[in-house]
């Protein structure tokens, strides 16, 4: 399974091109990206941002392996996709804000790459719904317990899902179709 960067690898590249967003919301933009069916591209960074004067990330970086690694679990068929939030020692509410901002960049990127109708199943647009409600969401008072943690974890692996979900209403259901014509 492709490795992605750490969040502080991707945050140190990330300051290098002079980007704002935090590596959670870069990266849900990158998969938001191309979930909704967003080229493979080196200047990823330029698209998803809407900003065509923004520089690619240099072969080899932390947000071109990002772009990588990114790809592949994606493609993966044994569902290996995986977040990029925070660190694993972080607290409960770093790490909420951190799922809530990556649900944000997704959702603009996906907008940018798919368009105002995506080819969307039932579910995809029941899963776009719940993504935009978790991108308006504010990290409340959380007393960081077993209870918030099993919480958290639940929301991370319906994201997780809801990504995958839409990348194959969006990406790999058009490739399917095509290949059957």
């Amino acid at each position: 399974m492709s490795q992605l960067p750490t969040p502080q690898e991707v945050a140190a590249a990330s300051r290098e091109l002079g980007l704002v967003a935090s590596p959670a919301e870069l990266h849900g933009a990158l998969c938001g990206w191309l979930a909704g069916g967003g080229a493979d591209a080196r200047d990823w960074t330029a698209k998803v941002m809407a900003d065509e004067s923004l520089p690619p990330p240099p072969a080899g970086s932390a947000l071109d392996r990002l772009r990588e690694g990114s790809v592949a679990q994606l493609e993966d068929g044994e569902f290996a996709f995986q977040l990029l939030l925070a660190d694993e020692d972080a607290s409960v509410r770093q790490r909420a804000q951190a799922l809530f901002d990556w649900c944000r960049g997704f959702l603009g990127a996906f907008g940018l790459a798919a368009g105002a109708k995506p080819p969307l199943s039932e579910e995809g647009s029941e899963a776009l719904q719940d993504l935009g409600k978790l991108a308006g969401a504010r990290v409340q008072d959380i007393d960081e317990d077993e209870e918030d943690e099993a919480s958290l974890s639940e929301l991370e692996e319906f994201v997780r899902v809801a990504t995958l979900l839409l990348h194959g209403d969006c990406v790999l259901g058009p490739r399917h179709r095509r290949s059957f014509n």
